[in-house]
């Protein structure tokens, strides 16, 4: 275990060590990539769990949009880890290759956790079924190793539109785990076609409420050149239509009203310039950010008014959490795990995806009425404290999770 690990939270139980495997991981060429990943794991390694981590990373094309890859080193300190960056090769079209990009990642990732890291592990643990539970699998088997394999929403959600192969391989993968971590209960059913109830277990994230200067909002809101009187509507995620970018948009340029600013941050996603050229002819003022540092985007949401998250498919967005910490209300689409998140009428507004006529007629009633929403902010933050929706109880179940498969397998 590394002496400089910050402050130990945790189950007060003996250590043990974990190999966490996770494609989607920041690194310094990919600085906000899938951020709940990474706070999962630095939560984790805070408690008696001591990682090590690998990052599987696909070899660069030299030019073109995935040239970016070739920037990413060998390996990278986040916070109590370090970052492995082993290379596969990952094959497109996706439809078509998907499932050799998991049989690359068990042959390349395997050799490269056997020659750079003591073994045995107590456990593994992967952040997605596929790619990291099924590229993990050779290894888990080699050393007869519990794997507990997580799941997002996203190869659950889209199992039906894998290949035969890759079907078979995340099938492969959920039969051998000893435990699959959802992070909704609407997932939880989804993983239950797969899998007996007794394996499948909810463990929300989260977020950390401290980081999220909530009594300095009046000071932010000055700071980023925002009137008092401006209403803020703030966007976070990909720049993709699955995120209901082209309704948001619409829903806003109907709005007849000259109090509105619409901010919008991401990350990735194939709609980034459509969204600079729409909002330019908007009708309101605008802002759009990329690859926004954490910090900064916690500004944003404390300086927000309301989170207007209009997506098709979800499992419990991360940006949601972020919302509830900064004590800002939420509207969003009533998909997914949302609903277990966003308290109708209470903690926010649901509104049925795909519909932008209706997602501008209830931005238009609540702006009207800002008493509501900041009253709908603060219950949104107080949930989020009675739920114990945050990374600290997100590792402790990780533990519990851990030390049972542990003794049980």
């Amino acid at each position: 275990m590394s002496d400089d690990r910050l402050s130990v939270t945790g189950d007060g139980g003996d250590p043990y060590r974990v190999l966490a495997c996770s494609v989607h991981h920041q690194s310094h060429a990919l600085p906000v990539r899938s951020p709940f990943n990474h706070r999962s794991f630095d939560a984790l390694n805070r408690t008696a769990a001591d990682l090590d981590v690998v990052v599987p990373t696909p070899f660069a094309p030299p030019v073109g949009p995935y040239s970016e890859y070739s920037r990413v080193p060998k390996t990278e300190r986040w916070g109590t880890y370090v970052a492995h960056y082993p290379r596969f090769l990952y094959v497109i079209p996706k439809r078509y290759g998907y499932h050799l990009s998991g049989d690359s990642i068990q042959k390349r990732v395997t050799k490269y956790v056997e020659r750079t890291f003591e073994t045995p592990h107590d456990v593994v643990h992967a952040s997605d079924i596929y790619l990291d539970g099924y590229g993990m699998l050779k290894y888990c088997r080699r050393h007869d190793l519990p794997l507990v394999v997580n799941s997002h929403a996203v190869d659950l959600h889209n199992y039906d539109s894998f290949n035969d192969e890759a079907q078979k391989r995340i099938r492969e993968t959920i039969d051998y785990a000893a435990h699959i971590l959802v992070v909704s209960d609407e997932l939880g059913a989804a993983a239950r076609r797969f899998a007996p109830a007794e394996k499948v277990t909810t463990v929300p994230i989260g977020e950390n409420p401290a980081r999220f200067p909530t009594d300095r909002r009046d000071q932010i809101r000055d700071e980023l050149g925002i009137d008092p009187d401006t209403k803020v509507l703030l966007s976070v995620g990909a720049y993709t239509k699955e995120k209901g970018l082209r309704e948001l948009v619409t829903a806003v340029d109907a709005l007849d009203r000259e109090d509105v600013l619409l901010v919008t941050v991401g990350h990735e996603g194939d709609l980034r310039w459509w969204l600079l050229n729409e909002l330019g002819e908007l009708r309101h003022p605008a802002r759009s950010f990329w690859q926004l540092d954490p910090v900064a985007l916690r500004r944003w949401h404390i300086a927000a008014d309301l989170l207007v998250h209009p997506s098709w498919t979800e499992g419990r967005p991360t940006v949601i959490y972020e919302a509830m910490a900064a004590k800002t209300p939420v509207l969003a689409s009533n998909v997914g795990g949302i609903p277990e998140m966003v308290v109708d009428g209470e903690t926010g507004v649901l509104v049925p995806p795909k519909d932008p006529q209706t997602l501008s007629r209830t931005l238009d009633s609540l702006l009207d009425d800002p008493a509501r929403l900041r009253e709908m902010g603060a219950a949104g933050h107080q949930r989020l404290l009675d739920e114990r929706w945050t990374w600290d109880h997100h590792a402790e179940r990780l533990n519990e999770v851990h030390r049972r498969v542990m003794a049980e397998w």
